[in-house]
C-alpha cells in the first residue's frame, strides 16, 4: 500500500511538472486538516510522512494557559486514519496541487518580461486575443495589436511579453505586437552578430504596421552593421518583414556625431546641412527643394521617426525657405490686414493687436517706405538744382550788365535794350532768365 502510494505520487509529480517534495508537503497539510476535523483531536498537532517507507504519523502536544506547547510529543495517530484521510484529504490535496502548478507557471514566466514568445491564436474578439503558449495562455489586448492586422484562427504568432501578473486563477501574461522591443528581439533571433554582441541596436523608433527605423552599431571594424542586419540579398530582414506582415524597416548606421546621425536618420532623403541648437533641443535640417517631400515623408512619418530615433526635435527646411527666411527674417513687419470701411468704403489698416483702424495716409506716415524716401530725396535734389540754376542765371545777368555798362562808357553810346532785358529778367522764372541772358550777351557783343 505504501509502495503503491509512493509510485502514485511520483507519477502525479511527473504529470503536473512539480517535485515530489511539494506533493509530500501538500499531502501532510491535507492529512493535518483531516485529523483536526475528527472528534477529540488535539488542537496543536501535525503530520509527518517518511518518504522512504511512506509511514504516516500524527504527533501532538498539550498547550498551556498562554497557548504555548508543553510536554512531550504524543503519537495520536488514529487506527482508521488511512481511510478517513483518503476521503477527507482528496479535495485539499487537489487544491494544493493546482496552487503549486500556478506558482510554477508564474515563476517560469515571471523573469521573462521583455522576451519573445510564439503562440497559437485561440480566441479573438473586439477586446482581446488569447494566445495558447502551451501550458498557459497569453492575453493580447486590443491596444497592443497592430491596426488592421487580423491573423487567422490557429495561426502562429510571435509576441513580446510586456507584463506577467499574479492572479487567483494563475499567472496572467500580457503580450504585445506593437512594442519596439519586438523588432529588437526579432533581429536578435535572425542576426547572429546581434545575439553575439558584435552588432548592437542603439535606438529603435516604430509606428506599428507602417514603418520602423533602427540605428545599429558595430563593435568590430571589420563587420558592417547594416549589411549584417540586411543579410545576403536581404534574406534576414525579409524574414522579419514577413513576420511583421509587410511593415517597412529602415536600417541606418549609428554615429556619435549628432549631425551625421540626424542625416542618416532621415534616410532615404539626402540632407545638405544640419544645424544644432542646444538651448532648444532642435536640429534644423536643410535639404534641397526636390528632397523636401521625401525628407518629411507621408503625413510627416519620416520626420517623426527620425525625431524619435535621435531624441531631437527635427525642423526640416528647403533651400528656398531658408533663403526667404534669411532675406526677410531681419525685417520688422507690422501684423494686421487691410479691410474695407463699411461707412466710407475706403481701405483701412486694422492692426492685429487691436485698436482703431488707420487710413492709408496715416499708415504711410507711420511706416515710410524706401520708395517714399527715395522720392523725397530726388525732389530735394531737383529743388536744389533749380535754385542753383536761378543763382547761376542771376550771376550771369549781373556779369552781362557790368560788361554792358563798361562798353557803353568806353564807346559813349547807350544800350537801352540790354538794360530793359535785365530788368525784365529779374521778375521772370529761372529758365526764362537763362535764355534772355544769352540773348543779352549776343546783343552786347
Amino acid at each position: 500500500m505504501n509502495a503503491e502510494m509512493l509510485e502514485a505520487l511520483q507519477a502525479l509529480a511527473a504529470e503536473k511538472g512539480i517535485t515530489v517534495d511539494t506533493l509530500f508537503a501538500a499531502l501532510a497539510d491535507a492529512l493535518e486538516s483531516a485529523y483536526k476535523r475528527m472528534p477529540g483531536a488535539y488542537e496543536y498537532s501535525w503530520v509527518t510522512i517518511d518518504p522512504d517507507t511512506m509511514d504516516i504519523r500524527v504527533l501532538a502536544q498539550d498547550l498551556n494557559e498562554d497557548g504555548e506547547p508543553v510536554g512531550d510529543q504524543l503519537d495520536v495517530t488514529p487506527d482508521d486514519f488511512g481511510r478517513i484521510a483518503a476521503q477527507t484529504a482528496r479535495q485539499v490535496m487537489s487544491q494544493r496541487i493546482r496552487e503549486a502548478e500556478r506558482e510554477l507557471k508564474y515563476e517560469e514566466y515571471a523573469g521573462r518580461e521583455g522576451d519573445i514568445v510564439t503562440g497559437m491564436i485561440q480566441q479573438s474578439d473586439s477586446r482581446y486575443t488569447l494566445l495558447d503558449l502551451g501550458r498557459v495562455e497569453a492575453l493580447l489586448p486590443q491596444a497592443e495589436q497592430v491596426p488592421y492586422e487580423r491573423p487567422d484562427a490557429n495561426a502562429r504568432l510571435k509576441a513580446y511579453i510586456v507584463e506577467v501578473r499574479r492572479t487567483a486563477k494563475g499567472p496572467q501574461i500580457v503580450v504585445s505586437r506593437t512594442h519596439p522591443g519586438l523588432v529588437k528581439r526579432l533581429f536578435e533571433l535572425e542576426v547572429p552578430e546581434i545575439a553575439d554582441g558584435v552588432v548592437e541596436i542603439k535606438a529603435c523608433a516604430r509606428e506599428p504596421g507602417h514603418r520602423t527605423k533602427i540605428a545599429v552599431w558595430s563593435n568590430d571594424q571589420n563587420v558592417d552593421p547594416v549589411g549584417a542586419c540586411v543579410g545576403a540579398r536581404g534574406a534576414r530582414v525579409r524574414l522579419i518583414v514577413n513576420e511583421l506582415h509587410g511593415e517597412k524597416i529602415d536600417i541606418v548606421p549609428f554615429s556619435e556625431d549628432l549631425q551625421e546621425f540626424i542625416m542618416k536618420a532621415l534616410s532615404p532623403a539626402k540632407v545638405k546641412e544640419v544645424r544644432i541648437f542646444d538651448d532648444t533641443g532642435t536640429a534644423e535640417v536643410i535639404v534641397p527643394d526636390y528632397q523636401l517631400s521625401l525628407a518629411i515623408g507621408k503625413e510627416g512619418q519620416n520626420a517623426r521617426l527620425a525625431a524619435r530615433l535621435t531624441g531631437w526635435r527635427v525642423d526640416i527646411k528647403s533651400e528656398t525657405q531658408l533663403a526667404q527666411e534669411e532675406q526677410y527674417g531681419d525685417g520688422n513687419w507690422a501684423e494686421g490686414e487691410w479691410v474695407t470701411d463699411a461707412e466710407t468704403g475706403e481701405q483701412v489698416w486694422q492692426p492685429a493687436e487691436g485698436g482703431p483702424a488707420v487710413s492709408a495716409e496715416q499708415w504711410a506716415e507711420q511706416n515710410p517706405t524706401e520708395d517714399a524716401t527715395d522720392g523725397a530725396s530726388s525732389d530735394d535734389v531737383n529743388t536744389e538744382e533749380g535754385e542753383g540754376d536761378v543763382e547761376d542765371a542771376a550771376s550771369d545777368e549781373k556779369a552781362v550788365a557790368d560788361d554792358a555798362e563798361g562798353d557803353a562808357s568806353d564807346e559813349e553810346t547807350e544800350t537801352p535794350e540790354p538794360e530793359a532785358s535785365i530788368t525784365e529778367d529779374d521778375d521772370n522764372a529761372s529758365d526764362d532768365a537763362t535764355a534772355d541772358s544769352d540773348d543779352t550777351t549776343e546783343a552786347a557783343e
